[in-house]
């Protein structure tokens, strides 16, 4: 279910189903890098102005799906107009700062974007554009990457499966100031709160 603050500023609603902290698993795929496995976390907030802020970071994984080092992190911040035109401006540790275009699918919570600019640091490896798809599926956030060197031709990089989860902090804060402990869902005798 797609819960819409209330106050979320009223032109990010279309992009309500990003909102959140997501965390999940991926692949990591281009000639030149090694492959792997990788986990990710990403969040999405908004302060009540007309964006939402990113952060992702995402760490390669061993075998047995535990952390071996980072491999990404980005940052930036999401836009929509009234035709579901979106914009994004982000920056990666590894010296790039990217501008984004895309549009909001009609009808269905998906997001096709491409790079627009790019702005490169001498110290980043090569890259000169590209794209990615978002779509929220049955409640989970999907994405696929794709990118451009010029030696390699646009092609698939990396994809994850992130699901949501929860933020523990609001949830604390809405529970009620009456509960018996402050924290327990069971009376002192043993019998379910039911608030």
């Amino acid at each position: 279910m797609i819960e819409i603050p209330s106050d979320l500023n009223p032109a990010l609603v279309p992009l309500a189903f990003l909102l959140g902290n997501w965390e999940g698993v991926g692949v990591a795929d281009f000639p030149g890098s090694e492959k792997c496995n990788f986990g990710q976390e990403v969040s999405f907030t908004h302060d009540g102005r007309d964006f939402l802020e990113y952060t992702s970071h995402s760490w390669v994984l061993d075998s047995e799906g535990k952390k071996v080092r980072p491999l990404e992190t980005e940052s930036g911040y999401w836009r929509i107009d009234a035709d579901r035109k979106v914009e994004i401006v982000m920056i990666r540790d590894q010296g790039v700062v990217e501008v984004w275009y895309g549009e909001l699918a009609d009808r269905k919570p998906q997001i096709d974007l491409a790079t627009d600019a790019i702005a490169r640091t001498a110290a980043s490896g090569p890259y000169s554009g590209g794209k990615r798809l978002y779509g929220y599926v049955n409640s989970d956030l999907m994405w696929v990457g794709e990118k451009a060197t010029p030696d390699v031709p646009l092609r698939p990089y990396m994809s994850a499966h992130l699901k949501k989860t929860a933020d523990l902090k609001q949830w604390a804060e809405s529970l009620p100031d009456d509960m018996p402990d402050g924290v327990s869902f069971f009376n002192p005798d043993g019998t379910p709160y039911k608030g």
